[in-house]
């Protein structure tokens, strides 16, 4: 039997950290939850008495939220008070691809990792199981568990790998029923004793049979595979979608013709602008940085593709909106609607709607974003680290821009209908459901003619808006 967890601490505040201990606090009333984050304004978006105000969207979450938070949930940026108090410690903090030194553009920036073992060996008075909840290369937990013992105190720590497979817009859902819990430990009496403490607060609201628990280098290795295999299919019907526009095939229906084979399957065969988020690129380049430490360049450049090929559906979708539009889009109103990865989230991190606007803004396009959830801050901020950072296969191409040009080119709306407005072009870069809905007529009414819309996720009624006056270009249709 494992020991009995009374309370825990997450170090980390974020899209992780907040929605995944939320549920913990929800599903265990005995067991006290604590998230801490230096952030002081995350921690007081956290608390706000307005759940509207809380630093993440996902749907569900302000309910799970509203129901623990004051009775076992409690977020607070008293970090040392939290660990002291803590007997299992979640690392949940950021680990960016690094954009300087060796690795750079690849390898996964491990520092603030490092700071959280620090803090930990630091800050304990006692035993503590401390939970690896990041996304990391294989073998990490073996650096941190060193860190960990450096004070020589005599306090013990074991080091257990539980990666999160969430997905943003369902997290809440993921988290209330998930496929699988992984649990990775160390193979000796103390490691399993750890794995099992961990099995037992899962086992409150998950059934044992999907938790699984493996050795620790499997299960760091398990998440990085995971996203890595979701990433490929995206990115080989993007690649089909190519071919799909110049042979007039359609996307749509391939995908539902090779879905309903059983070996294949229907999901992450959605052809699009291209995939984002904080996961899937980051995760396949740390795991093409892996195969090239351990001399394997063959599967390195394999899984490389797979990003490669990300980038150049972006790319053809910008492409293909300057090319349309006579071959300039200098001085043109290029309406974007969303700038969210996906739908169902504020998330922005390696949107697509980023680097398309990166490419437009190249031939000074003015573009006009909405986004119901993302705010005008976080889209210059998105934009302002893509100029600063430049990484990508074509992204690097361009020249830098200044932050105060990017501000006299780009508007943020607060209304669709105002965004759109006398544009040249609308381009739909998330999926939300509320741009199905739209009222075309009154849009086509409003847009320069001829009026063209890009449809970079294939979810408006392309026969409906041609009847309207528009002309529609769709991801791997023939137009």
């Amino acid at each position: 039997m494992g020991k009995t967890i009374k309370n825990i601490c997450c170090i980390g505040a974020g899209y992780v950290g907040g929605p995944t201990m939320a549920v913990i606090a929800q599903k265990c009333p005995h067991i006290k939850v604590t998230v801490v984050d230096l952030n002081e304004q995350r921690i007081a978006d956290w608390n706000d008495a307005d759940f509207d105000k809380l630093p993440i969207y996902e749907p569900g979450l302000a309910d799970v939220v509203a129901e623990a938070r004051g009775r076992n949930l409690f977020f607070s940026t008293e970090v040392d008070k939290a660990i002291d108090e803590a007997q299992m410690i979640f690392i949940s903090v950021n680990t960016p691809t690094k954009t300087y030194g060796v690795g750079k553009g690849m390898a996964a920036d491990l520092k603030y990792i490092e700071l959280c073992a620090r803090q930990i060996a630091e800050v304990s008075k006692s035993d503590k199981i401390v939970v690896e909840k990041s996304t990391l290369p294989v073998r990490t937990a073996a650096a941190v568990k060193t860190i960990l013992g450096s004070k020589k105190n005599g306090i013990k720590f074991q080091v257990l790998s539980n990666p999160e497979f969430l997905a943003e817009g369902t997290a809440v859902t993921d988290l209330h029923a998930p496929d699988r819990v992984l649990i990775g430990g160390e193979d000796t009496e103390a490691g399993q004793s750890a794995s099992q403490a961990l099995v037992d607060v899962y086992s409150n609201w998950v059934p044992v049979d999907s938790i699984i628990t493996t050795r620790l280098w499997s299960s760091e290795l398990s998440k990085l595979t995971a996203n890595a295999f979701l990433a490929q299919r995206v990115s080989s019907i993007n690649a089909m979608s190519a071919l799909c526009e110049r042979t007039g095939a359609d996307v749509d229906e391939i995908s539902r013709a090779i879905g309903s084979d059983s070996r294949i399957g229907a999901k992450f065969l959605k052809s699009s602008v291209g995939f984002g988020g904080s996961c899937f690129q980051k995760d396949i380049l740390n795991l093409v940085y892996l195969c090239r430490q351990f001399n394997l360049p063959e599967v390195a450049a394999y899984w490389e593709q797979v990003v490669n090929m990300n980038d150049y559906q972006k790319h053809r979708f910008a492409k293909n909106i300057i090319e349309t539009l006579f071959n300039t889009v200098s001085g043109k109103k290029i309406a974007f609607l969303g700038w969210a990865f996906k739908k169902d989230t504020n998330d922005t991190r390696e949107t697509a709607a980023m680097y398309v606007a990166d490419e437009l803004l190249q031939d000074r396009a003015e573009i006009h974003v909405y986004d119901p959830k993302v705010t005008e801050e976080q889209i210059f901020s998105d934009l302002e680290y893509l100029q600063t950072h430049r990484v990508g296969q074509y992204v690097e191409q361009g020249e830098v821009m200044s932050m105060d040009e990017i501000r006299t080119l780009v508007t943020v709306h607060d209304d669709p209908y105002e965004a759109m407005l006398s544009a040249h072009a609308v381009a739909i870069l998330t999926e939300w459901d509320e741009f199905k809905v739209y009222d075309w007529k009154k849009v086509y009414g409003g847009v320069l003619k001829p009026a063209f819309i890009f449809d970079g996720r294939n979810i408006v009624d392309k026969d409906q808006l041609v009847k309207i006056g528009f002309e529609v270009y769709n991801i791997g249709k023939g137009n």
